[in-house]
């Protein structure tokens, strides 16, 4: 592996420095003096051209700015690290020499600090910076920007390719990713890392060097846990991207751009639909259509995921009350609910409402709550919220099982009516046993429990014959049919009605809800 040059001159001269400039050495000068004046006329005057000399080699006649460290970890403030970045960037353009900036964050703090407190939570901040201080040279500047947050600017060395910068994110990842010892336990922490070299940096200031970085650093966290990224011209534009949305996203909603998708379920045992689930889809008028993932991030940032479910609701509502006057029988829709949404506490009124204004029953809404949502709902107005729902009639299905940590005893404090099984167990679990034994488990799970399951993902015949054939009431996906707009579900229905009017049905006595 190879490493940054460590450079021995450098850091003596730096300690030589900081020596003869400290009070204590200070103190021992006028000792000196005193000593070469005893000991005669030429003693005297090599030591007064001796000291000066000696000091004037050592750096000490430098300038040396005040740094402000943090109280916790030692290391350099913010403030103090942006000056000193902000003289390496400058002396870049003069020597021709080459640096990079690294952004580091420790991921999932805040559950660190609610497990061991913030006196456990300042000791392992204390450490992360004696080992980042450990890993790298001592002429390297490291700064803390936050509570979980630290940045780095190495000094500026000839030669500082990629791969090099990459080495040394993974050696500082490496470094922190050590158990951290804590009252006689041991804590496992993860860290996440973004890098921009001097080279890249996007602007002419120091500022927007050190924010390349941090601009890395989400990019990271945006696609998992423990990643290392270095920044490019992509994430810029991605980033100008999501800006822009942010300033059209509450535009959008109001004038009708986003709207839901309906996505069909069918029943295991007859082939019927037992309902379409709402996706969002946003169709611009200059960009055409944006995936969820790119602008749902977006709403969430703009405070407007409420406004979302209202949106969504409404057009669902909307589209129950036509199939309903088309003579198809579509026993419900599904709804996604964040977390913001299930915390109002005039949601359960305001679906109340809805429910009076299009004259539908409570039982035709399924409120799909993600799992994590439920697994971390603590006894507050979520979880009111979710009861209320389901004593007035809603269905709760609770989305994606499998990758959260929901236990069954939330599966049975909230009543849930259906969990649905994420596609991460579907994907090719008609070829895979370990697949096939996962869903197992699972299915036997809610049958002991009294909940029925749906399996999202479908895209074979495959696993669509596996899954009934284990008994999974219902499932989901692109093997069924892709989510559509409103207009396309009513020819998609009457054809799926049509054939399965020619398919004797062999099974009979389970619920087609």
């Amino acid at each position: 592996m190879a490493l940054l040059p460590f450079r021995p001159g450098a850091s003596f001269q730096r300690r030589a420095a900081a020596l003869w400039a400290a009070p204590a050495a200070l103190a021992f000068w006028p000792a000196i003096s005193l000593a070469a004046f005893w000991l005669g006329e030429a003693a005297l005057i090599t030591v007064s051209v001796v000291l000066p000399l000696a000091y004037f080699l050592s750096g000490g006649l430098r300038e040396t700015p005040h740094v402000g460290r943090d109280a916790v970890s030692g290391l350099m403030q913010r403030p103090a690290f942006e000056k000193l970045t902000e003289v390496t960037f400058q002396s870049l353009h003069n020597t021709g020499h080459h640096s990079v900036v690294y952004y580091i964050a420790l991921e999932d703090f805040d559950r660190v600090v609610e497990r061991n407190g913030q006196a456990g939570a300042d000791s392992i901040i204390q450490c992360t910076g004696e080992r980042l201080l450990a890993t790298l040279r001592a002429d390297d500047y490291i700064g803390q920007m936050g509570d979980a947050r630290f940045a780095i600017c190495l000094n500026p060395v000839r030669r500082l390719d990629l791969e090099t910068c990459i080495q040394t994110a993974a050696r500082l990842q490496s470094a922190l990713e050590d158990p951290f010892p804590l009252d006689g336990t041991t804590v496992h922490i993860s860290a996440a890392i973004g890098f921009c070299q001097h080279a890249r940096a996007p602007g002419t200031t120091s500022a927007d060097w050190i924010a390349a970085a941090a601009t890395a650093l989400r990019a990271g966290q945006n696609s998992g846990p423990c990643a290392i990224r270095a920044y490019s011209d992509q994430m810029r534009r991605d980033a100008a991207t999501r800006s822009s949305l942010l300033d059209d996203v509450a535009q959008a909603l109001d004038c009708g751009q986003i709207k839901p998708w309906f996505q069909p379920q069918i029943s295991t045992d007859t082939g019927q639909v037992t309902g379409f689930e709402a996706l969002a889809r946003w169709s611009h008028p200059t960009r055409g259509m944006i995936a969820p993932m790119e602008f749902l991030p977006a709403i969430e940032q703009a405070n407007l995921l409420e406004r979302l479910a209202e949106v969504m609701m409404y057009h669902a509502f909307t589209a129950l009350k036509s199939w309903d006057n088309a003579g198809f029988r579509v026993p419900q829709v599904g709804v996604n609910f964040a977390g913001p949404e299930l915390g109002n506490p005039q949601l359960v009124d305001k679906i109340k409402w809805e429910f009076d204004r299009f004259d539908l029953a409570p039982d035709r809404l399924a409120v799909e709550v993600l799992e994590t949502v439920m697994a971390g709902a603590p006894a507050d107005m979520v979880t009111r919220n979710i009861n209320a729902l389901r004593d007035l009639g809603c269905q709760i299905d609770l989305d994606d099982f499998g990758t959260g940590h929901a236990s069954l005893t939330s599966i049975r404090r909230f009543s849930v009516s259906r969990i649905k099984i994420d596609r991460s167990f579907v994907k090719r679990a008609d070829r895979d046993p370990e697949q096939q034994r996962m869903i197992s488990a699972i299915l036997t799970m809610a049958e002991r429990l009294g909940v029925e399951t749906l399996a999202e993902g479908v895209e074979s015949v495959g696993e669509h014959v596996l899954l009934a054939q284990l008994g999974c009431n219902h499932v989901q996906g692109y093997g069924i049919a892709r989510p559509m707009p409103f207009e396309q579900t009513l020819d998609w229905i009457a054809n799926h009605n049509a054939k399965l009017e020619d398919v004797p049905q062999i099974m009979d006595g389970r619920s087609h809800r």
